[in-house]
């Protein structure tokens, strides 16, 4: 582990403490135009997320009006009814998103992946930089005006399903993670800078409740218009 993959991993509650827990839940509001170019303006505006600690899984629901919900893993993604029957699934998703660009539609089960994928990777970070197979390297440090944030390249492996195999953190002078970097390879390889703010401390783990994602430009830089995501988190409990 290098120093800096330890540093974060201790400010945000240590691995100890993080692995007495099976999963992490939290109630979310998004917003950002992503969601109505993908064609599905609502479906996740409001909704309840929980995700795995030890395997990659994770769930949203309500999905959509009633009672459905969703459930992804890797290999498969899962829409059920209340009663916990199958309504529609599709097995090796990411391979759906062949040829997608930016402006592709989704299908409610290829939103379910992504929004899956997506929230078991911010919810588990920075610990999911022990998990087996992940590799790190630290980069030169990033000027900001609140003073220098440290860097990190991570590489992830094939197995673990995630934006994309190489991405960027960045940390304030604490450990804490303030900024993340990656290119959303189901959607055109699409660049994103993610900001992360507001941190909460819950059962010893420090987690951040509010997100704003734009769109990041080759040279590192971004635009705060449009908003490309914004997701808020509130009632976190582990479990």
């Amino acid at each position: 582990m290098t120093r800096l993959k330890e540093l974060a991993i201790e400010a945000h509650g240590g691995l100890k403490r993080w692995r007495q827990f099976e999963q992490v839940s939290a109630d979310l509001v998004q917003g950002g135009v992503l969601w109505a170019l993908k064609g599905h303006p609502q479906t996740l505006e409001r909704t309840t997320v929980t995700v795995g600690l030890k395997k990659e899984w994770a769930s949203h629901a309500p999905f959509g009006a009633g009672s459905r919900r969703s459930r992804f893993a890797p290999d498969r993604v899962v829409l059920e009814a209340g009663d916990g029957s199958v309504l529609e699934e599709l097995v090796q998703p990411r391979a759906s998103f062949s040829g997608h660009t930016l402006q592709t539609p989704w299908t409610e089960l290829q939103l379910a992946y992504f929004a899956g994928c997506a929230m078991w990777t911010y919810l588990t970070m920075p610990f999911l930089l022990a998990w087996p197979g992940v590799e790190t390297e630290e980069l030169e440090p990033w000027q900001t005006d609140s003073g220098d944030w440290r860097r990190l390249a991570v590489r992830f492996p094939t197995e673990i399903a995630t934006h994309s195999a190489v991405q960027t953190l960045y940390f304030d002078g604490d450990g804490l993670l303030k900024r993340h970097d990656y290119n959303v390879e189901i959607a055109g390889d699409t660049p994103g800078a993610h900001f992360i703010a507001d941190y909460q401390e819950v059962s010893g783990i420090k987690f951040p409740t509010k997100r704003r994602i734009y769109a990041r430009q080759p040279d590192g830089s971004f635009s705060t218009e449009p908003l490309v995501v914004s997701i808020d988190l509130s009632n976190i409990r582990l479990s």
